[in-house]
């Protein structure tokens, strides 16, 4: 597995990084699924450690997947795996608990504490502000900055990062955070990285960079061949490209295109949608959801730089140019 310097980090980590939303199984906020249907505890365990013995030693969580499921089952892994030997990153904000917003400080720092005592350690590596919803005029930002650099100089946290779906609103806030880290969605369907601006900023300021749903939930590698629905509380059954079959059938159009791109490859579509967000990020990093021991075996396969020309070949078929 290749190994980049995570921006201002200093620290070595694996390009493809151990995503562990699904660990938290199925579940609901309200009437909204936000997690994944169909995860067993012990494929969750069989994937740390394999992940950890392939190499991939940048793990990546947040408080509220499975409401601190995803956290415990980590934490319960020091037996086996050197926490020593792993980057651990994890997420603060989404959880309102009793308040009507986001990032009450009280609240904000219950749940950090919370992580930790999941997390089994002294100190996690690095801590994203999960989202970029700071109210009406920002007015619980500098709230939410203060409580989570006073973890952090207590020595509970090496490092502060920043998370969205949108990189205009990560953008927004950047300069302010200035964070070590930042977590936004990309993939070759969805990219505003670039254009949003967020790009130059991340390379003119050395900040690292991790990438989210790069395969966009699964819909990218083509592997559904009619439109398709999930089960209650897997959130993927609120995208609306999983039950549109224009797009269905683009995937796996797609498929075979790769295919033939990558054919020395053994997973030739992952080689192109994931390895192609590489080449415009030295500092980046993709995080991929593994959820079984295959998919590390898939994974750990992954994280080399290709050509320019492959990249950008990738992506235009994304953009309905090729």
């Amino acid at each position: 597995m290749r190994k980049l310097i995570l921006g201002k980090t200093k620290t070595p980590v694996s390009a493809i990084g151990l995503g562990t939303w699904s660990f938290g199984g199925a579940n609901m906020v309200g009437k909204h699924p936000v997690g994944w249907a169909g995860q067993k505890d012990g494929d969750s365990e069989e994937v740390l450690i394999n992940a950890w013995g392939n190499g991939i030693n940048h793990w990546d969580t947040a408080d509220v997947y499975g409401e601190g499921k995803s956290e415990t089952i980590i934490g319960k892994m020091w037996d086996r795996v050197p926490r020593k030997e792993i980057f651990l990153a994890t997420k603060v904000g989404w959880d309102r608990g009793p308040y009507s917003y986001w990032y009450e400080p009280k609240h904000m720092l219950k749940n950090l504490e919370r992580s930790l005592n999941n997390l089994k350690t002294d100190c996690i590596d690095l801590v994203y502000l999960h989202h970029c919803n700071f109210g009406k005029d920002d007015e619980h930002f500098e709230g939410a900055l203060e409580t989570i650099k006073d973890f952090q100089n207590k020595g509970k946290t090496r490092f502060i990062g920043l998370s969205d779906w949108s990189s205009s609103r990560i953008l927004k806030y950047i300069e302010r955070c200035d964070p070590a880290v930042i977590q936004p969605y990309r993939n070759v369907m969805d990219d505003d990285y670039l254009t949003s601006g967020l790009k130059s900023y991340v390379d003119k300021n050395d900040i690292g960079v991790c990438f989210f749903s790069p395969i966009k939930h699964g819909l990218l590698t083509g592997k559904y061949n009619v439109p398709t629905s999930f089960e209650q509380g897997d959130h993927r059954s609120g995208i609306q490209e999983f039950a549109d079959k224009e797009i269905i059938d683009k995937m796996k159009h797609n498929k075979v295109m790769l295919k033939e791109r990558f054919d020395r490859h053994p997973y030739p579509e992952m080689r192109g949608v994931v390895d192609s967000l590489f080449n415009d990020c030295p500092t980046g990093c993709v995080l991929l959801g593994q959820r079984n021991k295959k998919q590390v075996e898939i994974a750990s396969t992954l994280g080399e730089l290709m050509t320019d020309q492959d990249s950008d070949w990738v992506k235009s078929l994304y953009r309905n140019e090729g």
